[in-house]
Protein backbone atom coordinates (compact mmCIF):
# COMPACT_ATOMS: atom_id res chain seq x y z
CA UNK A 1 0.00 0.00 0.00
CA UNK A 2 1.55 3.24 -1.14
CA UNK A 3 1.82 5.96 1.47
CA UNK A 4 -0.75 8.42 0.10
CA UNK A 5 -3.15 6.07 -0.26
CA UNK A 6 -2.86 4.98 3.51
CA UNK A 7 -3.07 8.77 4.33
CA UNK A 8 -6.68 8.74 2.67
CA UNK A 9 -8.16 5.33 3.93
CA UNK A 10 -6.71 6.49 7.21
CA UNK A 11 -8.91 10.04 7.06
CA UNK A 12 -11.69 8.39 5.82
CA UNK A 13 -12.00 5.76 8.64
CA UNK A 14 -10.66 8.47 11.06
CA UNK A 15 -13.98 10.85 9.94
CA UNK A 16 -16.45 8.12 9.81
CA UNK A 17 -15.98 6.99 13.67
CA UNK A 18 -18.89 7.34 15.90
CA UNK A 19 -18.56 6.30 20.13
CA UNK A 20 -19.09 2.62 19.88
CA UNK A 21 -18.24 2.13 16.31
CA UNK A 22 -15.45 -1.06 17.36
CA UNK A 23 -15.24 -2.20 14.01
CA UNK A 24 -13.99 0.49 12.47
CA UNK A 25 -11.88 1.05 15.14
CA UNK A 26 -10.25 -2.85 14.30
CA UNK A 27 -10.26 -1.39 10.80
CA UNK A 28 -7.54 1.46 11.64
CA UNK A 29 -5.65 -1.23 14.06
CA UNK A 30 -4.93 -3.14 10.59
CA UNK A 31 -4.44 -0.32 8.17
CA UNK A 32 -1.44 0.95 10.94
CA UNK A 33 0.03 -3.27 11.26
CA UNK A 34 0.11 -3.18 7.42
CA UNK A 35 2.07 0.04 7.07
CA UNK A 36 3.96 -0.51 9.90
CA UNK A 37 5.09 -3.58 8.14
CA UNK A 38 6.68 -1.88 5.10
CA UNK A 39 7.78 1.42 6.32
CA UNK A 40 10.38 2.39 9.09
CA UNK A 41 8.95 3.91 12.58
CA UNK A 42 10.13 7.25 12.50
CA UNK A 43 7.36 8.48 10.19
CA UNK A 44 4.40 8.10 12.90
CA UNK A 45 0.72 8.11 11.85
CA UNK A 46 -1.17 8.37 15.09
CA UNK A 47 -5.02 8.30 15.33
CA UNK A 48 -5.80 10.04 18.71
CA UNK A 49 -4.52 12.07 21.07
CA UNK A 50 -3.99 15.22 23.75
CA UNK A 51 -1.36 17.88 24.44
CA UNK A 52 0.66 16.74 27.34
CA UNK A 53 1.94 19.25 29.83
CA UNK A 54 5.49 20.41 29.70
CA UNK A 55 6.00 19.63 26.32
CA UNK A 56 6.62 16.46 26.41
CA UNK A 57 4.49 13.55 25.17
CA UNK A 58 3.14 12.03 21.52
CA UNK A 59 1.84 15.10 20.35
CA UNK A 60 4.58 17.15 21.83
CA UNK A 61 6.32 19.11 18.85
CA UNK A 62 9.74 18.80 20.06
CA UNK A 63 9.11 15.18 19.89
CA UNK A 64 8.06 15.07 16.51
CA UNK A 65 10.89 16.52 15.13
CA UNK A 66 12.92 14.30 16.93
CA UNK A 67 10.39 11.20 15.68
CA UNK A 68 11.14 12.51 12.31
CA UNK A 69 14.58 13.81 12.00
CA UNK A 70 16.83 12.07 10.05
CA UNK A 71 20.05 10.87 12.11
CA UNK A 72 23.52 8.81 11.31
CA UNK A 73 23.96 5.44 11.54
CA UNK A 74 26.49 4.81 14.68
CA UNK A 75 26.32 9.03 15.80
CA UNK A 76 25.86 8.86 19.38
CA UNK A 77 24.06 12.31 20.98
CA UNK A 78 25.81 14.30 23.49
CA UNK A 79 23.41 14.81 26.35
CA UNK A 80 24.56 16.58 29.99
CA UNK A 81 21.14 16.64 31.60
CA UNK A 82 20.32 19.55 33.45
CA UNK A 83 18.76 18.95 36.79
CA UNK A 84 18.61 21.94 37.97
CA UNK A 85 15.56 24.03 39.20
CA UNK A 86 15.91 26.72 36.91
CA UNK A 87 16.74 24.82 33.97
CA UNK A 88 14.06 22.01 34.41
CA UNK A 89 10.93 22.72 35.78
CA UNK A 90 10.17 19.38 36.06
CA UNK A 91 12.55 18.90 38.72
CA UNK A 92 12.64 19.94 42.04
CA UNK A 93 14.84 20.80 44.59
CA UNK A 94 15.30 16.63 46.23
CA UNK A 95 16.10 15.64 42.53
CA UNK A 96 12.49 13.96 42.08
CA UNK A 97 10.83 14.39 39.05
CA UNK A 98 7.17 16.09 39.11
CA UNK A 99 4.99 15.01 36.34
CA UNK A 100 2.22 17.58 36.13
CA UNK A 101 -1.72 16.73 35.10
CA UNK A 102 -2.14 16.14 31.38
CA UNK A 103 -3.19 20.13 29.73
CA UNK A 104 -6.17 19.57 28.46
CA UNK A 105 -6.43 21.16 24.95
CA UNK A 106 -8.00 25.52 25.44
CA UNK A 107 -10.12 25.27 21.87
CA UNK A 108 -9.99 29.11 21.84
CA UNK A 109 -6.68 28.81 20.91
CA UNK A 110 -7.50 27.52 17.65
CA UNK A 111 -4.99 24.52 18.02
CA UNK A 112 -5.97 21.27 17.28
CA UNK A 113 -3.80 17.87 18.56
CA UNK A 114 -3.08 14.54 17.27
CA UNK A 115 -4.63 12.75 19.65
CA UNK A 116 -3.28 9.41 21.24
CA UNK A 117 -5.96 7.02 22.88
CA UNK A 118 -7.19 7.72 26.13
CA UNK A 119 -9.24 7.63 28.87
CA UNK A 120 -10.71 9.39 31.93
CA UNK A 121 -11.03 7.47 34.80
CA UNK A 122 -11.41 8.79 38.50
CA UNK A 123 -10.38 12.80 37.25
CA UNK A 124 -7.58 11.18 35.74
CA UNK A 125 -6.25 10.99 32.36
CA UNK A 126 -4.73 7.47 31.25
CA UNK A 127 -3.13 7.13 28.12
CA UNK A 128 -2.41 3.47 26.22
CA UNK A 129 -0.22 1.66 27.88
CA UNK A 130 3.38 0.44 26.59
CA UNK A 131 2.39 -2.77 28.30
CA UNK A 132 0.75 -4.91 25.73
CA UNK A 133 -1.45 -7.99 26.51
CA UNK A 134 -2.94 -9.83 23.50
CA UNK A 135 -6.41 -10.11 23.16
CA UNK A 136 -6.95 -13.73 24.05
CA UNK A 137 -5.05 -13.04 27.44
CA UNK A 138 -7.14 -10.28 28.75
CA UNK A 139 -10.38 -12.31 29.61
CA UNK A 140 -8.07 -13.79 33.23
CA UNK A 141 -6.58 -10.70 33.56
CA UNK A 142 -9.81 -8.45 34.11
CA UNK A 143 -10.53 -7.89 37.50
CA UNK A 144 -13.60 -5.53 38.93
CA UNK A 145 -15.59 -4.02 36.75
CA UNK A 146 -14.90 -0.14 37.11
CA UNK A 147 -17.16 1.67 34.52
CA UNK A 148 -18.14 1.57 31.11
CA UNK A 149 -16.57 4.71 28.67
CA UNK A 150 -18.81 6.89 26.99
CA UNK A 151 -16.97 8.06 23.82
CA UNK A 152 -17.42 12.06 22.99
CA UNK A 153 -13.49 12.89 22.88
CA UNK A 154 -11.99 14.01 19.72
CA UNK A 155 -8.92 16.39 18.49
CA UNK A 156 -11.73 19.39 18.74
CA UNK A 157 -12.86 18.56 22.55
CA UNK A 158 -12.42 20.83 24.92
CA UNK A 159 -11.96 20.90 29.04
CA UNK A 160 -15.89 20.18 29.25
CA UNK A 161 -15.87 16.89 27.21
CA UNK A 162 -13.07 15.38 29.96
CA UNK A 163 -15.61 14.04 32.10
CA UNK A 164 -16.05 10.85 34.23
CA UNK A 165 -15.31 7.74 31.51
CA UNK A 166 -15.09 9.81 28.55
CA UNK A 167 -12.95 8.62 25.72
CA UNK A 168 -11.91 8.47 22.63
CA UNK A 169 -11.83 4.84 21.74
CA UNK A 170 -15.49 4.54 21.71
CA UNK A 171 -18.16 2.70 24.20
CA UNK A 172 -16.21 -0.16 26.22
CA UNK A 173 -16.27 -1.94 29.40
CA UNK A 174 -13.54 -0.98 32.11
CA UNK A 175 -11.72 -3.34 34.07
CA UNK A 176 -9.34 -2.95 36.90
CA UNK A 177 -6.49 -5.43 36.17
CA UNK A 178 -5.25 -8.28 38.62
CA UNK A 179 -2.23 -8.18 39.79
CA UNK A 180 -1.96 -4.28 39.44
CA UNK A 181 -3.10 -0.95 40.98
CA UNK A 182 -5.95 0.16 39.43
CA UNK A 183 -4.58 3.85 40.23
CA UNK A 184 -1.50 2.98 37.99
CA UNK A 185 -3.00 0.29 35.11
CA UNK A 186 -6.64 -0.51 33.66
CA UNK A 187 -8.01 -2.15 31.24
CA UNK A 188 -11.01 -1.91 28.61
CA UNK A 189 -12.74 -4.82 27.49
CA UNK A 190 -15.18 -5.56 24.85
CA UNK A 191 -16.67 -8.39 22.74
CA UNK A 192 -18.07 -8.44 19.42
CA UNK A 193 -19.47 -11.46 17.50
CA UNK A 194 -17.22 -13.59 19.59
CA UNK A 195 -13.94 -11.32 18.85
CA UNK A 196 -11.94 -9.77 21.75
CA UNK A 197 -10.72 -6.05 21.62
CA UNK A 198 -9.26 -5.25 24.98
CA UNK A 199 -6.29 -2.44 25.88
CA UNK A 200 -4.42 -1.76 28.50
CA UNK A 201 -4.00 2.51 30.21
CA UNK A 202 -1.74 3.80 32.35
CA UNK A 203 -1.74 6.80 34.20
CA UNK A 204 1.38 8.19 34.29
CA UNK A 205 1.05 11.80 34.83
CA UNK A 206 0.30 13.99 38.32
CA UNK A 207 2.82 11.64 40.10
CA UNK A 208 6.25 12.52 41.65
CA UNK A 209 9.13 10.23 40.37
CA UNK A 210 11.85 9.86 43.29
CA UNK A 211 13.31 6.74 41.83
CA UNK A 212 12.55 3.41 39.29
CA UNK A 213 10.52 2.29 41.64
CA UNK A 214 7.88 5.29 41.69
CA UNK A 215 6.87 4.13 38.00
CA UNK A 216 9.01 0.86 37.07
CA UNK A 217 7.55 -0.34 40.28
CA UNK A 218 4.45 -0.14 39.50
CA UNK A 219 4.95 -3.09 36.81
CA UNK A 220 5.60 -5.72 39.35
CA UNK A 221 8.42 -7.02 37.02
CA UNK A 222 10.81 -9.09 39.98
CA UNK A 223 9.78 -12.70 39.91
CA UNK A 224 7.35 -12.37 37.42
CA UNK A 225 9.52 -12.77 34.20
CA UNK A 226 8.84 -15.72 32.00
CA UNK A 227 11.02 -14.59 29.03
CA UNK A 228 13.16 -11.67 27.79
CA UNK A 229 14.29 -10.57 23.80
CA UNK A 230 16.16 -7.73 22.64
CA UNK A 231 15.71 -6.11 19.08
CA UNK A 232 18.35 -3.92 17.29
CA UNK A 233 17.60 -0.27 16.55
CA UNK A 234 17.75 -1.02 12.69
CA UNK A 235 15.28 -4.06 13.04
CA UNK A 236 12.60 -2.03 15.61
CA UNK A 237 13.42 1.05 13.26
CA UNK A 238 12.22 -0.36 9.96
CA UNK A 239 9.61 -2.94 11.74
CA UNK A 240 11.41 -6.11 11.23
CA UNK A 241 10.65 -7.76 14.48
CA UNK A 242 13.90 -9.53 14.42
CA UNK A 243 14.12 -10.70 18.30
CA UNK A 244 16.68 -12.59 19.99
CA UNK A 245 16.57 -13.94 23.51
CA UNK A 246 18.38 -12.29 26.30
CA UNK A 247 20.40 -15.19 27.38
CA UNK A 248 22.31 -13.69 30.84
CA UNK A 249 19.62 -13.86 32.99
CA UNK A 250 22.49 -12.88 35.70
CA UNK A 251 22.80 -9.17 33.64
CA UNK A 252 19.05 -9.20 33.07
CA UNK A 253 18.09 -9.52 36.79
CA UNK A 254 21.17 -7.45 38.25
CA UNK A 255 19.80 -4.52 35.96
CA UNK A 256 16.19 -4.83 36.88
CA UNK A 257 17.52 -4.73 40.57
CA UNK A 258 19.39 -1.36 39.88
CA UNK A 259 16.22 0.22 37.71
CA UNK A 260 14.26 0.48 41.12
CA UNK A 261 17.37 2.67 42.81
CA UNK A 262 17.82 4.38 39.27
CA UNK A 263 17.74 8.52 39.28
CA UNK A 264 15.16 9.86 37.04
CA UNK A 265 15.73 12.74 34.52
CA UNK A 266 13.18 14.89 33.08
CA UNK A 267 12.70 14.23 29.37
CA UNK A 268 12.62 17.37 28.12
CA UNK A 269 16.14 18.53 28.51
CA UNK A 270 17.28 15.45 26.89
CA UNK A 271 14.98 15.30 24.01
CA UNK A 272 16.14 19.34 23.41
CA UNK A 273 19.34 18.11 23.69
CA UNK A 274 19.14 15.32 20.80
CA UNK A 275 18.97 12.19 22.60
CA UNK A 276 16.68 10.96 19.77
CA UNK A 277 18.88 11.65 17.22
CA UNK A 278 21.21 8.90 18.42
CA UNK A 279 20.52 5.47 16.46
CA UNK A 280 22.24 3.68 19.98
CA UNK A 281 19.52 2.09 21.39
CA UNK A 282 18.05 -1.45 21.92
CA UNK A 283 14.66 -2.44 23.10
CA UNK A 284 14.05 -4.99 25.41
CA UNK A 285 10.73 -6.81 25.80
CA UNK A 286 10.13 -8.84 29.25
CA UNK A 287 6.88 -11.20 28.99
CA UNK A 288 5.30 -11.67 32.40
CA UNK A 289 4.03 -14.82 33.92
CA UNK A 290 0.38 -13.21 33.15
CA UNK A 291 1.29 -12.74 29.65
CA UNK A 292 1.69 -9.04 29.66
CA UNK A 293 4.45 -8.10 27.84
CA UNK A 294 6.71 -4.99 28.74
CA UNK A 295 8.74 -2.66 26.63
CA UNK A 296 11.80 -0.46 27.48
CA UNK A 297 13.93 1.01 25.05
CA UNK A 298 17.90 2.05 26.53
CA UNK A 299 19.90 4.43 25.43
CA UNK A 300 23.63 3.78 24.54
CA UNK A 301 24.24 6.65 27.26
CA UNK A 302 23.32 4.59 30.15
CA UNK A 303 19.94 5.87 30.79
CA UNK A 304 16.26 4.06 29.76
CA UNK A 305 13.00 4.80 29.23
CA UNK A 306 9.12 3.07 29.52
CA UNK A 307 6.32 3.93 27.33
CA UNK A 308 5.91 8.10 26.33
CA UNK A 309 6.38 8.84 30.40
CA UNK A 310 8.00 12.30 30.40
CA UNK A 311 11.13 10.59 32.18
CA UNK A 312 14.15 8.79 31.48
CA UNK A 313 16.16 6.96 34.37
CA UNK A 314 19.77 6.51 34.92
CA UNK A 315 20.70 3.27 36.12
CA UNK A 316 23.78 1.99 38.02
CA UNK A 317 26.47 2.33 35.25
CA UNK A 318 28.07 -0.91 35.91
CA UNK A 319 24.76 -2.97 35.41
CA UNK A 320 23.66 -1.02 32.87
CA UNK A 321 26.55 -1.91 30.66
CA UNK A 322 26.62 -5.60 31.33
CA UNK A 323 23.51 -6.22 29.95
CA UNK A 324 24.21 -3.17 26.91
CA UNK A 325 27.15 -6.09 25.93
CA UNK A 326 25.29 -8.59 26.35
CA UNK A 327 23.11 -7.73 23.54
CA UNK A 328 24.85 -8.43 20.44
CA UNK A 329 24.23 -10.08 17.50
Amino acid sequence: MKEDQFRTLYKKAVDSMQPGDEMKKALIEKLEQQQKQKRPRKTVYIAASIVLAAGIGLAAPNIWQQLNSQSTQGQVAQVTPDTSETGNPGTNASGSIVIPKLELPDMRSGVNADMIALVVYKDNIYTQSATRIDAADAAVLRGEKLGRTTGGIDEWSGKDKYIELASNIGESDLYSVKGYDSDFLIMSYSEINDEVYAELYEHTNGITINSGADLLGKLNLEGRITSAQWESFDSWNNGQQQYTPLADDEALNGFLKALQAAKPLSAEPLIKQGIYDSEDRKMIYLQLEDHARVELTLFGQGLVRYGNAPVFFEADSETFQQLWDSMKP
